[in-house]
């Protein structure tokens, strides 16, 4: 009787055993097949709405520019790539999380690894966004002096997944989950801008 409960209990455990081997391989496989052919976002046009998740983004326009949002002319001399977009929050929370939405995707071109979001209607920089609020934004980034100014830029739009439990702390959270579209656009020059 005892012989037969540890062979038992021995049999679980290779069970187990083989079981867990085989999930981690399978993983792995997973995650070695998706780096090699990767997933290529979709090509969205100017003025689509964009479904990212969290966030419903809409890309209007591209400009370049000698002056901010804000009006008030640098010092000196600066340029600046600006990007008018709708923002509508889709999620139950207010939230700010939209900061990192939006990239140059040609690396070499990248000017900041982030871009200054303001508020269309007060020409300020925006904060948290309320959701089913939607807004109008101008994402901007200072071009580099190096660097000519683009005809055309591509804006990487990115995703998030909502979880209910996260691996980690077992809370709720949204989750970055890769590129949701990109955006090509063909930069204007604001004349106006340049004058002051």
């Amino acid at each position: 009787m005892r012989r037969s409960k540890i062979r038992q209990r021995l049999l679980i455990m290779l069970v187990t055993g083989i079981g867990g081997m085989t999930a981690a391989a399978v993983s792995f496989a997973t995650a070695v097949y998706d780096a090699a052919y990767p997933t290529h976002a979709v090509s969205a046009a100017k003025g689509e709405a964009i479904d990212t998740g969290r966030w419903r983004v809409t890309i209007n326009d591209a400009t370049m520019a000698s002056v901010p949002p804000t009006g008030t002319k640098p010092f000196e001399p600066k340029r600046f790539l600006m990007v008018d977009l709708d923002l509508d929050n889709r999620s139950v929370a207010t939230s700010n999380a939209f900061m990192n939405l939006i990239t140059i995707k040609d690396e070499q071109e990248t000017p900041s690894p982030k871009p200054v979001y303001y508020l269309a209607r007060d020409k300020w920089i925006a904060s948290a966004i309320n959701p089913n609020m939607p807004e109008k934004l101008i994402a901007v980034w200072e071009w580099p002096a190096d660097r000519p100014e683009p005809e055309k830029v591509s804006l990487s739009i990115g995703k998030q997944i909502y979880k209910p439990r996260d691996n980690l702390y077992g809370a709720p959270n949204w989750f970055g989950d890769g590129e949701a579209a990109v955006v090509e656009l063909t930069v204007a020059r604001d004349t106006g801008s340049a004058e002051q």
